[in-house]
């Protein structure tokens, strides 16, 4: 069997071991707060969000990919197949070696920046420090207080105008009730521009901003109604009895949004390297662009459901309880503060990270209560393993590129 068939297989191996730490880590990112708020069980969860990662990664995955993962590495590496066929599978490995790593410390980071930091290591190893784009490495670096800082804030407004608006009202049921529509209407317009502006599905269809923002905008008005006349049924039904309850049917559809989002999203990091390596064995040569299958999409698709199913859990646990107490309403604000954040910040050509905003979401609404609802031991930990994580995955993805080298 020839080398290039071997690193096909290694592709295929390592592949599904990022897919699953995707699974394993990011599932926090759609999750965490409905199970921490107590929403939704932790095994409703791991079972929504593998069937909705599937879902997202086959039927809205994008079916092209760059070659080198957010053009953090400069394309004239490309030039060896050889070479790009083994950075590629020194970049799947060492990221999912490090995500793995931060998944057993039950810590939320980015897969996405895993990978960058893996090519970043391949590109200093095939080309040297002039092939790294350097600025758009200091703007991956920007992201670790762009996107937490944004989620943070948007997540206090929210939560203080919840509290402000409805739960110190005598009626807080009656004020929530009243209100329904608003708060159901907003979730459902982020969702709807996020649909259309942040997945590879929407970009496809290319609609343009004026018609995205009608469109938006009259499909969250009708939600919003259908959704308060339905919590109203369920009112008159007598099956709950105050505000929170209402806040807990929209956070179950946000939290299921951000999961086939994440599946369509974040299939990339795991497929994208392995689309590659796939491209090359099958055609000698790659361009700047590839094409990846639909099996291959539905392969990262199992490899996440795989990871959510086994290790989703524990990074869940982290961002859902040890942060800050979550309630209904704080975690809808926690939700609406991260898809918020990841929206605005995407249409003005900022880099962020879902992870980041979740936890900036979860630290906004815990400083809402005050300095003492945070538990600051555990926010810095994480912090320090998302500054760990481009080194970390880069130094790694050296040290493969060079043992592959020697012995492939």
């Amino acid at each position: 069997m020839s080398s290039e068939y071997l690193i096909l297989i290694a592709g295929y191996i390592f592949g599904f071991y990022m897919a699953w730490n995707i699974g394993a880590n990011d599932v926090a990112n759609s999750m965490a707060s409905a199970v921490g708020a107590k929403a939704i069980t932790i095994r409703q969860a791991i079972f929504i969000a593998a069937i909705l990662n599937v879902l997202g990664a086959t039927l809205i995955g994008s079916h092209v990919t760059d070659t080198i993962r957010n053009g953090i590495v400069s394309t004239e590496v490309l030039n060896d197949p050889r070479m790009v066929l083994l950075g590629a599978l020194s970049a799947l490995l060492a990221a999912a070696l490090w995500v793995s790593f931060a998944t057993w410390k039950s810590l939320p980071v980015s897969t996405t920046h895993s990978i960058v930091g893996a090519m970043v290591g391949f590109g200093l190893m095939a080309g040297g420090v002039k092939v790294v784009n350097w600025m758009k490495l200091g703007a991956v670096v920007m992201s670790w207080i762009i996107s937490p800082l944004f989620s943070l804030v948007i997540g206090y407004v929210i939560f203080k105008l919840i509290v402000h608006l409805i739960l110190s009202r005598r009626h807080a049921l009656e004020a929530a009730l009243r209100l329904s529509p608003f708060f159901i209407g907003s979730a459902c317009f982020v969702v709807v521009l996020s649909f259309l502006f942040k997945t590879p599905l929407g970009t496809k269809l290319a609609i343009s901003a004026p018609a995205s923002l009608l469109i938006a905008f009259l499909l969250s008005a009708l939600l919003g109604i259908a959704g308060s006349r339905l919590i109203r049924q369920l009112v008159i039904g007598k099956k709950f009895d105050n505000a929170e309850e209402i806040f807990r049917r929209i956070q179950i559809g946000t939290s299921c949004y951000v999961a086939l989002a994440q599946g369509a999203n974040d299939v990339a990091n795991a497929i994208g390297p392995l689309a590659v390596i796939y491209f090359l064995v099958q055609t000698g040569g790659v361009g700047g662009k590839v094409h990846v299958p639909l099996f291959l999409l539905l392969f990262g698709g199992v490899g996440i459901a795989c990871g959510i199913w086994m290790a989703g859990g524990r990074v869940m646990s982290t961002l859902g309880t040890k942060i800050t107490t979550l309630t209904n309403t704080r975690g809808f604000s926690v939700d609406f503060a991260a898809a918020t954040t990841v929206l605005l910040a995407s249409k003005l050509g900022l880099p962020v990270s879902t992870t980041h905003a979740a936890v900036g979401g979860v630290l906004g609404v815990g400083l809402a209560r005050g300095l003492e609802a945070v538990n600051f031991r555990i926010v810095f930990q994480i912090m320090l393993y998302w500054i760990l994580t481009v080194p970390a995955a880069a130094g790694t993805s050296m040290f493969l590129f060079w043992m592959f080298k020697r012995i492939l």
